[in-house]
């Protein structure tokens, strides 16, 4: 029996970029023949990597990266241009909502259709059909045709059928950020029950505290080519350290657009624009803004920033509504920036994310996540002789000792 439950060796993947309609039969056969006229493009490119059985294996990469066709190619929904692809062992996969799923069948026959092309026999599904469905949260609808399902009601079932059916190897996309919070909780967990049980696992996702929690190894992936393998901690600080954060206008945003952060701009104790602090540093944060609906009603705004670590833990939060400090419809219209005074960080030294976030009623009229890169340096706050290692904590506090 091979250790071995997937290797790859030299897979490339080719696309064609658009298509060139023929309008006879003579032109078609040209076609055929002046394929270098056409526009290729390589998704995979030169790909290898094994992973062994039992393992949980994450998968990161910027968008476009190749993350999803490789997964596809792995769950045979498409096939290599060329190069080796070995599976040893029954694959389950949650690629796209509603995949694997026939719209016209009931969320019940769609649960039995799925366990039977996983080699499954009807008394086998029968006996993790109530666990199926009771995860999903689907009860209600369960003799309903697919096609009346929402997209969140999809994954639920989707996910699942796909985890409780013990298929020996796992395959997730990120799929799984179409859910609500409570129920990828609960794929977390049940993710991490699958891999405890030692069934191999593939799962790609941005959620890197995820990947570092769940998973054993991890590959970074960029522009068709494997850029790193190795550890999860290893592949997500070098991966980080070398993804460059985006000007604010080309970010993906959160929110209503009636008001738009245009620039975010941190500052020391003397106003000077800076992206690096120490611990016990005093700071501002500035976010200029700009309206963009004149009609909206702008009072009660909730207005915050918020640091990270790299792998996405949240560390600090303040908004103004902590403070009683609130905005009303004419302060906004008539301002240009939100500002926030803040007496030192308190964190380790390192590269932390800086969000922020514009709200109403706990609704998002502006939001983006690492906005910007901060680096605390190596400075001794409070009275500390000399700092913990970055790995043991990420917050430092103010505190004394004795002995009585």
């Amino acid at each position: 029996m091979s250790e071995v439950a997937i290797n790859i060796e030299g897979l490339w993947k080719q696309y064609k970029v658009g298509s060139r309609k023929s309008s006879s039969l003579r032109e078609s056969l040209m076609n055929i023949f002046n394929k270098d006229e056409l526009n290729y493009f390589w998704a995979l490119q030169d790909i290898n990597f094994e992973v062994k059985k039992g393992e949980a294996v994450g998968i990161i990469g910027g968008n476009g990266a190749g993350k999803s066709t490789l997964l596809k190619v792995l769950s045979k929904i498409t096939y290599p241009t060329k190069g080796k692809v070995e599976i040893n062992g029954r694959v389950s996969s949650l690629l796209e909502v509603g995949t694997g799923f026939h719209p016209e069948l009931s969320g019940r026959q769609n649960i039995y259709l799925n366990g039977t092309i996983l080699g499954m026999t009807r008394k086998e599904i029968t006996q993790k059909f109530d666990e199926i469905v009771a995860f999903s949260g689907v009860e209600k609808f369960i003799d309903t045709p697919v096609k009346h399902y929402s997209s969140g009601m999809k994954v639920r079932l989707a996910f699942s059928v796909a985890a409780h059916l013990e298929p020996e190897i796992l395959i997730i996309d990120e799929v799984l950020a179409v859910g609500d919070a409570d129920f990828q909780r609960k794929c977390l967990g049940k993710m991490e029950d699958v891999t405890g049980e030692g069934r191999t696992v593939l799962f790609v996702s941005h959620n890197m505290g995820a990947i570092q929690k769940l998973c054993t190894g991890a590959i970074a992936i960029d522009k068709g080519t494997v850029k790193a393998v190795g550890t999860p901690s290893k592949v997500i600080s070098d991966y980080l350290d070398e993804t460059p954060l985006q000007n604010l206008n080309n970010r993906n945003r959160l929110g209503n657009g009636a008001l738009l952060v245009k620039s975010m701009k941190v500052k020391n104790c003397l106003g000077e624009e800076t992206t690096v602090l120490k611990s016990d540093e005093k700071f501002t944060v500035e976010l200029y803004y700009e309206i963009k609906r004149l009609n909206y009603n702008f009072n009660s705004l909730i207005v915050g920033i918020g640091f990270k670590d790299q792998i996405g833990n949240n560390l600090i939060l303040h908004h103004n509504r902590l403070t009683d400090e609130l905005f009303n419809h004419d302060e906004v219209v008539n301002g240009f920036k939100f500002s926030v005074y803040i007496e030192g960080t308190g964190l380790n030294s390192g590269i932390y994310h800086l969000n922020y976030s514009v709200m109403q009623s706990f609704d998002y009229i502006d939001h983006v996540d690492s906005a910007q890169k901060i680096e605390i340096s190596k400075a001794f706050p409070f009275h500390l002789r000399e700092l913990p290692p970055k790995n043991s904590s990420l917050i430092l506090v103010d505190a004394s000792w004795s002995i009585n």
